[in-house]
């Protein structure tokens, strides 16, 4: 996970969004080192992906519309709606990046608790 400030574009914190992936565990066979594909805006540069050997579904500028990358792309804005849910997060009001995350993690662990707790009743 990458904090950065408000006026930090998003793309400078891609690369290093992309670097901390962790190892994904397979069922069988090694660990993957990187995930086969990446969603992202039009804003996103390809051609770190391709270094990586990373399939990219990125629209391109002038070429492709955004409206193709909709069908995944709300999962995203409705995870983001659920996490602004929780006002501490909607402004950031701590100066330490770490305690921001500490914030963050705990509201993806409610929700993920709260899915999990409607699945099984």
């Amino acid at each position: 996970m990458l904090v950065t400030g408000a006026n930090v574009h998003d793309i400078h914190g891609f690369k290093p969004l992309i670097e901390a992936i962790p190892p994904i565990r397979s069922r069988c066979g090694p660990r993957r080192r990187r995930p086969d594909k990446v969603r992202a805006d039009k804003a996103y540069e390809a051609a770190e992906l391709r270094r990586r050997g990373i399939a990219s579904r990125i629209a391109r500028k002038g070429v492709e519309s955004k409206e193709r990358l909709g069908r995944h792309r709300w999962k995203i804005e409705r995870t983001i709606s659920w996490l602004l849910g929780y006002r501490r997060l909607g402004v950031r009001y701590e100066r330490r990046g770490d305690l921001f995350t500490a914030f963050l993690t705990l509201a993806a662990a409610l929700i993920c608790y709260k899915k999990l707790s409607r699945i099984t009743t």
